[in-house]
């Protein structure tokens, strides 16, 4: 057993057969690339770096996950999905329209639950009674990207809110009963070891779930990888990663599932840092470097 508590595991035991996450784009924008808050979005951000080929908005919600299905069933014929909006910001559209998308992703044979990722200034209270209701017929997390827990780096970056909104967003949704997922970045200019710290008491205390962590990857054409080559910032190589994590852990509550440590961006759009490491390897040296030194999560925290 990892010393941490793994997602493999939380999700075997949440359901009895096997269950894959198949990326969905919904044709969602965000409003910090609309300009409804800015048309530059996040300075780090280039949605490619994580949509698979299958995923592409000219195809619909339906042939997406029929396409994604064909991928896995060769090797797990028995296998059920999860739909995961994942492009973009997908609860940013009116009521309607969202209903219409989540409910064509369910109504996909084997689909049994739906993963929605947004961000947290993009929910208000009818979507929440929506969900809420949907939480009652199928399985759902609400992932939200926070990525940061300072308001000074949120800026920098041009997340286009604050901490608060996400706390707000977080708990609100957990008062419905729906699972919470969060997402943060580590790496991200202007943050220490220290601050990191801060963050897992922070978010600690939030009734967060579920915890995506990857590292800060520098992507052709986005403005952060501008800024680096205007002016270079700390980049971590993998041990140096491991070793922040390594840092991190403790401080998270215990209960917390991580769902991943680390990212791996396409060849043709990354910058840096260039690891040359499958995540599986990146997950064996880093379940090492814990169990030779002790690290559990939430050791510190409890």
């Amino acid at each position: 057993m990892p010393n941490y508590n793994d997602y493999s595991t939380w999700i075997r035991n949440r359901f009895a057969y096997r269950v894959q996450k198949i990326s969905v784009n919904g044709g969602f924008t965000c409003p910090n690339r609309d300009g409804k808050l800015s048309r530059g979005g996040c300075t780090f951000c280039d949605n490619r770096s994580f949509n698979p080929s299958y995923c592409q908005q000219t195809s619909s919600i339906r042939q997406q996950l029929t396409e994604g299905k064909a991928f896995f069933a060769r090797k797990y014929p028995t296998m059920k999905y999860l739909a995961y909006f994942q492009a973009y910001s997908n609860t940013y559209a009116p009521l309607d329209v969202l209903k219409a998308r989540y409910e064509e992703a369910l109504s996909v044979d084997d689909v049994v639950g739906i993963v929605i990722g947004t961000r947290p200034d993009c929910i208000d209270t009818p979507l929440l009674d929506y969900l809420e209701q949907l939480n009652r017929q199928t399985f759902l997390i609400m992932e939200y990207g926070i990525e940061s827990t300072h308001d000074a780096t949120l800026q920098r970056i041009n997340r286009g809110h604050d901490f608060a909104c996400s706390q707000r967003a977080v708990e609100a949704t957990h008062a419905r009963g729906i699972l919470v997922g969060a997402h943060v970045i580590i790496g991200l200019p202007g943050e220490d070891k220290t601050m990191l710290q801060e963050e897992a008491l922070t978010l600690s205390s939030l009734p967060i779930d579920l915890l995506k962590i990857h590292q800060l990857q520098l992507l052709q054409g986005t403005r952060l990888a501008q800024e680096y080559a205007r002016q270079p910032f700390p980049l971590y190589h993998v041990d140096e990663y491991i070793h922040l994590l390594g840092e991190y852990l403790p401080y998270l509550r215990k209960d917390i599932v991580i769902e991943r440590f680390v990212s791996q961006s396409p060849a043709n759009l990354l910058i840096a840092p260039r690891w040359k490491m499958k995540n599986h390897e990146f997950v064996h040296r880093l379940d090492s470097y814990l169990q030779t030194h002790g690290i559990y999560q939430g050791s510190i925290f409890e």
